[in-house]
């Protein structure tokens, strides 16, 4: 049996546009031992720095990280926490998978005070006053993920909006070939998902270029976009490269390389898209747009290569119909290959502009 919550305090306010700097890749910290659990609230008050959160923020990214990290030492195996900025907007998130025996009694588990294990019982009941939204999915016997985003006051529509990514180097390497970055524009809510070639930094430095290409002008028609990305791309190692572009009903995808594009109902997958074959900067085909229907309450999903394309065959509900945080971090978590920079954007639709 799956249990959920959802805890948003505060109120909503207008947003504007994110900050002009460049992605950084997620930080992933795996929990294989209680000692992580320091070096999990170290990264989180480091990421939170580097966001430029004010106040008392940073350290109460550190309790958040702490404490999920905390319970997963306790309670679970198989688990990491995810820290990075939001995917649009001010803020950061910190992500938590397992692969425990889920929260049977879960309204409990986010009561102050609750505790299993003879202590101060502090954990969820703390991280649901620190956060600006918390959501939490969890199944007995197969695990829990919890979402805990924190974003500066009057930035509260930031942490709520459905969309969220997560983009890992391969094992190994300091630099992250792929990137990831979304604008919301008048046409809608617009994802670019980038894999330079190879790995390292000259993979690095190709993806950027082409996030720096993509910011100039998001709201462009999407074939107008390749031929500036390939223009920009010329005198790098090149790249495969997709955008989707939703709006209330319909989704446009455009894709050169091996960049998927999957659309999901609450229960099943709907269509999946691949690019045409070609290398953007090198050898870029004439893009071609393909537009695809997308109902209320469906998810777009945009992935490079490092992510095991099998996961779409034959989802289990439970993860067809997780929120996009807790979507992006169950498909990494669940299917990346260490061997490859890995990169998931999850849209839910409609997603307003406000």
């Amino acid at each position: 049996m799956a249990h959920e919550a959802r805890v948003t305090p505060g109120t909503t306010s207008p947003s504007g546009p994110p900050g002009g700097a460049l992605p950084e890749p997620t930080r992933a910290v795996p929990i294989d031992h209680f000692s992580a659990v320091h070096l999990a609230a170290a990264t989180a008050r480091a990421v939170a720095e580097r966001c430029g959160l004010p106040g008392a923020l940073p350290d109460q990214a550190a309790v958040v990280a702490s404490e999920l990290a905390s319970n997963i030492a306790k309670h679970a195996t198989g688990g990491s926490l995810y820290l990075q900025p939001l995917t649009y907007g001010e803020g950061m998130e910190v992500i938590a998978v397992d692969r425990g025996p889920g929260m049977r009694e879960l309204e409990r588990c986010l009561t102050d005070g609750y505790t299993t294990t003879n202590t101060l019982g502090a954990g969820l009941g703390a991280i649901g006053r620190i956060a600006t939204t918390l959501t939490i999915r969890t199944r007995s016997g197969t695990g829990t993920l919890v979402c805990a985003r924190l974003a500066p006051r009057g930035r509260t529509a930031d942490a709520e909006r459905p969309l969220a990514s997560l983009c890992l180097p391969a094992d190994g390497e300091e630099h992250c070939g792929d990137a990831v970055t979304v604008a919301l524009t008048d046409r809608g809510p617009t994802a670019l998902v980038v894999d330079g070639l190879g790995h390292g930094s000259e993979a690095a430095e190709a993806a950027r270029a082409a996030v720096r290409c993509f910011r100039r002008a998001p709201d462009a028609d999407l074939p107008d976009l390749f031929t500036a990305a390939n223009r920009a791309l010329r005198h790098s190692r090149g790249a495969a490269l997709a955008v989707l572009r939703l709006t209330d009903t319909t989704a446009a995808y455009c894709g050169v390389g091996n960049v998927r594009a999957v659309l999901l109902s609450p229960d099943d997958v709907t269509h999946q898209l691949t690019g045409q074959p070609g290398v953007v900067g090198w050898n870029m085909p004439p893009p071609q747009v393909r537009r695809l229907s997308t109902p209320a309450g469906s998810t777009a999903v945009l992935h490079t290569d490092g992510l095991d394309h099998r996961w779409a065959r034959a989802p289990e509900p439970f993860l067809l119909r997780l929120p996009p945080p807790l979507l992006a971090a169950a498909l990494v978590h669940g299917f990346r290959s260490s061997r490859d920079d890995t990169t998931a954007v999850a849209v839910k639709t409609p997603l307003r502009l406000r």
